[in-house]
């Protein structure tokens, strides 16, 4: 599963264009992380560098492909806006940009850093976006929860 970058905004169309626009796809997974971390002797790992990354699994109704990993480097910003109840959550069209070094995403068409509303959507912004196909359709998670660090409690 080769990575392929986006560092240009035609880099971007190209991918909008292979994947449709996102259309008719969703957030199956998301994954956030850093390099800190914090040792057995309790003393904690710093980095001096913007070290945020979030690993998207996407999925659509549609083939090739049905599925693509985003990996979101250096994130500056990740706004999360949940859908409300009793409304879906599908991507009808995304937006992807590239702008001043920064790469912009969101799952909502039309959507632009430079609005003034633009908080009222989900969006991320990173200095690096590296995606790729992925065979990673169904339920199964590939990020989270299994059978050791289940989301029940008690189990």
């Amino acid at each position: 599963m080769k990575w392929n970058q986006i560092e240009t905004q035609t880099d971007a169309d190209v991918l909008m264009d292979l994947f449709g626009g996102f259309h008719d796809g969703c957030v199956r997974e998301a994954h956030l992380w850093t390099d800190h971390w914090v040792a057995s002797d309790l003393s904690m790992s710093c980095p001096g560098h913007l070290d945020n990354r979030i690993r998207f699994l996407i999925q659509r109704q549609f083939h090739n492909p049905s599925a693509i990993e985003l990996l979101f480097d250096e994130v500056t910003r990740f706004n999360l806006v949940p859908t409300p109840d009793n409304y879906d959550s599908i991507i009808y069209d995304a937006t992807l940009v590239v702008r001043d070094g920064i790469i912009y995403w969101s799952p909502e068409d039309d959507w632009s850093p430079d609005s003034p509303i633009r908080d009222n959507d989900t969006w991320i912004s990173a200095k690096k976006l590296s995606w790729r196909i992925v065979d990673w359709l169904g339920e199964k998670l590939h990020y989270g929860p299994n059978e050791e660090n289940s989301t029940e409690p008690n189990a």
